[in-house]
């Protein structure tokens, strides 16, 4: 089986476990339909494989879907050639109307948007908790402490992932992580 078949196979399972995530957490979950705030500043990190990956997706999308992706990259590589600070956080170029135009072959850091866990021993909190949002209920921010009675506990931050038992069961072959907008470097 081809490396992106693998992957696909391994995301069909990762994506029940998220879910099974987001239902234990769903009293403190408020993403809807619609709600774009995670895509809208960030720098979405993807290994090689996710992008290619995400290349196949957009190889399917209608040629107007296709030129308006086309113009967000070339804006954002524009605004990143002019940025000065350390990192470039941007919105998400695949963002359309408020939709992802690629939502089935997004990357693992979208997939896992919006949940809280345990990340070398902290919690890590989604932004959205600052927005007032998810898990804003049992978050103090001026102690910046959190009181959850069942933080999820493996960590799902994209290099842990793509490290676990699970990518090791389909034999992944992931690649360098990078800023998406750098995947789009010439």
């Amino acid at each position: 089986m081809a490396m992106l078949e693998r992957y696909q196979k391994f995301l069909e399972e990762f994506d029940k476990t998220i879910k099974e995530y987001f239902l234990s957490q769903k009293q403190y979950i408020k993403c809807q339909k619609g709600c774009t705030d995670c895509c809208e500043t960030g720098e979405y990190p993807f290994s090689r494989l996710e992008a290619e990956y995400l290349m196949r997706g957009f190889l399917t999308l209608p040629k107007d879907i296709k030129q308006i992706i086309r113009e967000n990259i070339s804006t954002l590589k524009m605004e990143k050639a002019l940025n000065t600070k350390t990192r470039f956080e941007y919105k998400c170029p695949f963002l359309i109307d408020k939709s992802c135009a690629l939502y089935e072959y997004r990357g693992i850091t979208c997939r896992v948007f919006g949940l809280a866990y345990l990340d070398c021993g902290k919690i890590k909190l989604p932004n959205c908790t600052n927005l007032d949002l998810n898990y804003s209920g049992i978050y103090n921010p001026k102690t910046k402490e959190i009181t959850i009675d069942n933080p999820i506990k493996e960590n799902l931050h994209i290099d842990a992932i793509l490290r676990s038992p699970l990518a090791q069961k389909y034999h992944l072959e992931c690649g360098e992580i990078r800023p998406l907008i750098n995947w789009f470097d010439n």
